[in-house]
């Protein structure tokens, strides 16, 4: 009995296959908000005045050649969005570790703004939610890598909370003739969603003389990837 159940089990697996996400990019401008431009190297940008917020999609081969030290060292690696050129035993592809997009901010109108990165999120079309990373849950989750607080796991650990501590967006303060930026991460999105849309809600733009937001405005950004099925990635998405 066991045998037939393996067999069907084996079966099953052989005519489903695996699913590789390809990279994610902007939908076209027609489809986009009123007010948003696109550009070729796939950033989405809303301008107000003259204030830009901008999105743009980030690959682990991009991840990866922006912390070439820290993701040359497979298993060990330590950067945070990624797995490095780490591959499961086996295999020749890496998948992706989270869905990252880096966020800029130029405030050349306002006298400050400010992107809660608490308050972004990313909506699929099958109406699923799933909310920014926020860094206490990316420490809490590498904590649990760091065993018996010591040795070489450790300091993994250390490492990867100094690098999220520095390229995370931190949700400062961008004050006049200002600008920032940092990564916005959500979890690794499952292979039914191709099409989707991320949220800036209430942007703050105006304060009162205490500090408190009198204006906002939210923000909307659509994208979509193309998910491949079969058993051996296609060639344009194993690069790492």
């Amino acid at each position: 009995m066991k045998a037939r159940w393996l067999s069907a089990a084996l079966l099953c697996l052989a005519a489903c296959g695996r699913y590789f996400p390809g990279p994610v990019t902007p939908r076209p401008e027609a489809d986009q908000s009123g007010g948003v431009t696109v550009s070729d190297d796939g950033t989405v940008s809303h301008a107000i005045e003259r204030l830009e917020i901008s999105l743009c999609p980030v690959s682990d081969a991009e991840l990866n050649r922006a912390l070439p030290t820290e993701s040359a060292r497979g298993a060990a690696s330590t950067n945070p969005y990624t797995y490095g050129n780490w591959t499961p035993a086996g295999d020749t592809w890496t998948p992706p570790r989270f869905t990252v997009f880096l966020l800029k901010v130029k405030n050349y109108a306002f006298p400050k703004v400010r992107v809660d990165p608490g308050s972004i999120s990313l909506h699929s079309e099958s109406g699923r939610v799933y909310r920014a990373l926020s860094f206490l849950q990316f420490n809490e989750y590498y904590r649990a890598h760091a065993l018996a607080w010591a040795g070489n796991a450790h300091a993994r650990y250390r490492e990867r909370v100094d690098l999220l501590r520095r390229t995370l967006y931190a949700g400062r303060m961008v004050f006049s003739g200002q600008e920032d930026e940092g990564y916005v991460v959500f979890p690794a999105l499952p292979p039914d969603v191709t099409r989707f849309h991320i949220a800036l809600a209430g942007v703050s733009l105006r304060f009162n003389y205490a500090g408190e937001p009198v204006e906002s405005v939210d923000l909307t950004y659509r994208f979509e990837r193309e998910v491949h099925k079969g058993f051996q990635p296609p060639a344009q998405i194993t690069v790492r």
